[in-house]
C-alpha cells in the first residue's frame, strides 16, 4: 500500500473511531465555575501547592485511574480540540491535529513509566525510586498547545505533581478551556481540585512570575530558545525543549520511493510546524532527480523558476533572516498565493534545490517549504547534514540500506530523535514504535520526556538485609 493511502486509511479509522464515541458522557465542571483558573500567578500556585499535598498520598493506583479518566474523558473532544486549536492559532489543520491529540491521548505513558531500581550485595539493598517534584511550572507553546497540555498532564500528574501551565498568549482561549476541562476531569476522578492550574490573563510577565515562584521547584518550558535561556537563569531545574532544524539524508542505495513519500509525509504533515518535522533534504547526487520526481508524485510542488524562488524568499525570509511567522504554519497554498506563484493543483509540500548556504536551509521555516541540497556522496551529506542541524542536536532522518552509514550518522549527530527509513513523526510513535513525547529536551539533555523526567530519583538504603544470594 502506498504511503499516501496508508495516512488516508489511518486518518479514516481515527475518524470513524471519534463518530463512534459521540454520544459518550463527559462530566462537565459546574455550570459558571472556573475550575484551575485563577487572577494571579501566587493564588494559583498555593491552590497547586495545597492539591498536591493532597494527591502526593493518594496511592499509584489512584493516579492509573486519573490518567485514565483523561484518556477517555478527552477522547470526545479530539476534533472540537484540533478545530479550536486552528481557528484560534491559524496554523497548521485540522486533520492532522487530530491525529496528534490522538497520540498524546493514546501513547503518551503513564504511572507504568515510573520504574523502580534495586542493587542488593554483601552490604544490603539499595533502593531507588521515583517520587514527585510537587508544583511543577510549564509553558507551552502556540504550535502545538493542546498536544502539549494534554500530554505533560498526563505524565506530570503520573509522577505525582500538579502543574501550573503558562500557556502562549497565541493560543490562549483554546489553552484555557483544556486546562480548565483537565483539572475539572481530574477533581472529578480523584477528588483534589487545583491540580491543573492556570492564570485567566497569560503573558510574559505571568510566566516570569511563576518561573521565579518559590514554590515551584521545577519548570518545563516547551518553546523557544529565548524562554528556555530566561528558565535557565532562574536557578531552578529545567527540562528545556529548544529549538531544531532537522535535515534529512538520503543516499544512493535508499528505497527513493519510500524515501520521497516519508519525507513529502513528515514534512507537509500540519504543515511543517512540527520541530521534529524535516527541514532540509541533502541528497547523494547520483539519485536526486529521481528523489524530486518520486516527491513530485507524492504532492510536493518543485519549485524550479529562479524568479519564483526569490519571491518565495520573499515571503518566507524577513530582512532580519529569520523565518516570517505571519506563514507559520501555513498550507503551501497559502504561500504560493502570498508570494504571487500560480499552481493548477493543490500541493502538499514545496520543495526547491538550493546550496546548503540558502536561507530555506539554514533557518527553521515552520511551514511546508523544504530545500533540496545536492552533494557528491554520504560522506559530504553527512558533512552537510550536521552543518545544517547546526548542533542543535534535536531531530534527524535518514534513508538507507546501508547499515554502518546509518549507525554512524546516528552516531555522529547525536540527535534527540534518529529516525531511520521513516517519516520523521515516526520518532513520536506515529508510525513508529515508542511512546509520545510533545516535550523533547535537548538543550537540558533530557530528550524524548516522559513521566520519569518529572519525578526526582531517590535512593533508599537498607544496610543488613535484602540481599538473599
Amino acid at each position: 500500500m502506498e504511503s499516501l493511502e496508508l495516512e488516508q486509511l489511518v486518518k479514516k479509522v481515527l475518524l470513524e473511531k471519534l463518530a463512534e464515541q459521540k454520544d459518550v458522557p463527559v462530566k462537565t465542571t459546574t455550570q459558571g465555575a472556573k475550575s484551575g483558573i485563577f487572577d494571579t500567578v501566587d493564588e494559583a500556585v498555593q491552590a497547586a501547592v495545597q492539591a498536591q499535598n493532597s494527591y502526593k498520598e493518594k496511592s499509584l493506583e489512584e493516579r492509573r485511574n486519573v490518567v485514565k479518566a483523561i484518556r477517555e474523558a478527552l477522547y470526545p473532544e479530539i476534533e472540537s480540540i484540533a478545530t479550536r486549536a486552528v481557528a484560534e492559532t491559524g496554523m497548521g489543520n485540522v486533520t492532522d491535529k487530530i491525529l496528534k491529540n490522538t497520540l498524546a491521548i493514546e501513547k503518551t505513558p503513564g504511572v507504568e513509566d515510573l520504574y523502580t531500581e534495586v542493587a542488593t550485595g554483601d552490604n544490603g539493598m539499595t533502593l531507588y525510586e521515583l517520587s514527585p517534584y510537587g508544583v511543577i511550572g510549564a509553558v507551552a507553546p502556540s504550535t502545538n498547545p493542546t498536544e502539549t497540555l494534554i500530554c505533560n498532564t498526563i505524565g506530570m500528574l503520573a509522577a505525582g505533581n500538579a502543574v501550573f501551565y503558562s500557556p502562549h498568549p497565541g493560543a490562549k482561549n483554546i489553552s484555557l478551556w483544556l486546562i480548565e476541562k483537565l483539572n475539572t476531569i481530574v477533581r472529578e476522578s480523584c477528588g483534589i481540585d487545583n491540580l491543573v492550574v492556570t492564570v485567566e490573563k497569560p503573558s510574559i510577565q505571568a510566566a516570569q512570575e511563576m518561573m521565579n515562584h518559590p514554590k515551584v521547584p521545577l519548570l518545563v518550558i516547551t518553546g523557544g530558545p529565548g524562554v528556555v535561556l530566561q528558565a535557565m537563569q532562574s536557578g531552578k531545574k529545567v527540562i528545556g525543549a529548544g529549538a531544531g532544524n532537522p535535515p534529512s539524508i538520503v543516499d544512493e542505495t535508499a528505497n527513493i520511493e519510500k524515501a520521497a513519500a516519508d519525507i513529502v509525509d513528515g514534512a507537509s504533515f500540519d504543515h511543517n510546524i512540527l520541530c521534529i518535522a524535516e527541514k532540509s533534504v541533502v541528497a547523494v547526487d547520483s539519485i536526486t532527480d529521481f528523489l524530486l520526481f518520486q516527491m513530485e508524485k507524492n504532492g510536493a510542488l518543485h519549485v524550479t523558476n529562479p524568479s519564483d524562488i526569490k519571491k518565495l524568499e520573499k515571503v518566507a525570509v524577513t530582512d532580519k533572516g529569520v523565518t516570517n511567522k505571519k506563514l507559520v504554519g501555513k498550507s503551501a497554498s497559502e504561500i504560493l498565493k502570498e508570494a504571487g506563484i500560480t499552481c493548477d493543483f493543490t500541493p502538499r509540500l514545496i520543495i526547491v534545490e538550493t546550496d546548503k548556504s540558502h536561507p530555506f536551509a539554514t533557518v527553521e521555516l515552520l511551514m511546508p517549504i523544504v530545500p533540496v541540497v545536492r552533494v557528491p556522496d554520504f560522506d559530504e551529506a553527512l558533512k552537510v547534514a550536521i552543518e545544517l542541524e547546526q548542533g542543535l542536536h534535536h531531530t534527524a532522518t535518514m534513508h538507507s540500506q546501508n547499515i554502518s552509514r546509518l549507525n554512524k550518522a546516528a552516531r555522529d549527530m547525536q540527535t534527540s530523535i534518529f529516525v531511520k527509513n521513516g517519516p520523521s513523526f515516526a520518532g513520536l510513535g506515529f508510525r513508529g514504535e515508542g511512546s509520545t513525547t510533545f516535550t523533547i529536551a535537548t538543550p537540558t539533555g533530557e530528550g524524548t520526556t516522559t513521566a520519569r523526567h518529572f519525578a526526582r530519583r531517590r535512593r533508599c538504603v537498607l544496610t543488613d538485609g535484602f540481599s538473599i544470594r
